[in-house]
């Protein structure tokens, strides 16, 4: 089963970037888990992080007809973005949005999600380990 990890902006900036709401973990921690689960549980995994709109929805468009399941972590473009809500939908692959913080304790903006509206589950406020949640799912659910 292949997955595709997809991370928005300013997420290679972990245990940098507001430490009091994202965690003291690294960005390279945070792939570190995600090599780990998917060695654990058998899974091919690609991870890509990028600070472009643009490029996140290229890659997701790539992932036709590549990948089985996406993880997603749009950040701050889950508020705004419409163009990776509309390639989630293109693509059709199952989904799940992930958030590091409780999006929805936060400012009311956040409660918005364009890109969730693609995804079959969203996982908030569990830290890093959101991920590892989010890949057993797909391997449970696909």
């Amino acid at each position: 089963m292949k997955i595709l990890v997809i991370n928005g902006p300013c997420i290679n900036m972990l245990g940098i970037r507001e430490p009091e709401i994202y965690g003291t973990e690294g960005y390279q921690e945070l792939l570190d888990l995600i090599e780990r689960t998917a060695e654990e549980e058998g899974l091919d995994i690609e991870c890509f992080q990028s600070n472009h709109e643009g490029a996140i929805v290229d890659k997701i468009q790539e992932a036709y007809g590549r990948f089985d399941g996406i993880v997603i972590n749009p950040a701050a473009y889950t508020h705004t973005s419409i163009a990776i809500l509309d390639a989630l939908k293109a693509v059709a692959i199952p989904a799940v949005e992930v958030h590091i913080s409780d999006v929805d304790s936060r400012e009311d903006f956040r409660r918005i999600s364009y890109a969730g509206m693609a995804c079959e589950k969203r996982i908030a406020g569990q830290g890093i380990d959101g991920y590892r949640q989010a890949l057993l799912y797909l391997k449970e659910s696909l």
